[in-house]
């Protein structure tokens, strides 16, 4: 078995860095530097042409996207740790929300970040849509909120790699100081995920 990991710091590829170390499976990493155009060299579009980061070499076959690569590594390595579920209802809940996060929740941080964040010129910036967008996002919270009342984590009560997954992309929104005060499940949650061996170890950066 061979894995390879090219990924970027401050990127989408820290969810799947957190995935890899939660379970535990040796790989090659490559570090890649966005500033230097790294992933736009041939070498590396012949492994994505979308030229991004995260992306995983698994004995020859090229995968990416950060939501299809956590599902990805949780069915080929995570079920017999406990750490993402069998075939069934159960792994269908954890693809719901690790999708989800991607998706909806990650549609409405594109709409805010695009229309306030300096790397986009302003010229085409639109305030209207950017606080639509952050408004949004506050709503997914809410529905991520509700869902984790009573609840330890996300799926069947155990701690899965939708925790990981969800967790990582909320993290984000943390450092664009988005206001997570209403959301006390939430707060929480995060909070029993970031006590995770392995996050502590990714977060030092050991």
């Amino acid at each position: 078995m061979s894995l390879t990991f090219y990924f970027a710091p401050m990127s989408t590829a820290s969810i799947t860095q957190l995935v890899i170390e939660e379970l535990g499976v040796p790989c090659e990493k490559v570090q890649l530097d966005l500033k230097k155009g790294e992933t736009k060299k041939a070498e590396f579009l012949a492994l994505n042409p979308n030229a991004k980061v995260p992306c995983v070499v698994h004995d020859g076959v090229a995968l990416w996207e950060s939501a299809a690569l956590t599902m990805y590594l949780g069915e080929v390595f995570g079920v017999a740790k406990g750490l993402y579920p069998a075939e069934g209802t159960a792994r269908g809940e954890a693809m719901k929300w690790i999708v989800w996060s991607n998706v909806t929740l990650g549609d409405a941080v594109r709409r805010f970040t695009s229309n306030t964040m300096e790397w986009t010129p302003a010229e085409q910036r639109n305030a209207a849509a950017g606080e639509a967008g952050k408004q949004e996002i506050a709503h997914c919270l809410g529905i991520l909120d509700q869902h984790l009342a009573g609840k330890e984590f996300l799926v069947g009560g155990a701690y899965t790699l939708a925790d990981t997954h969800v967790h990582s992309f909320t993290d984000w929104l943390r450092f664009m100081h988005i206001d997570f005060s209403a959301f006390p499940h939430v707060n929480a949650w995060a909070a029993r995920c970031a006590a995770r061996p392995a996050y502590q170890k990714v977060m030092s950066g050991a």
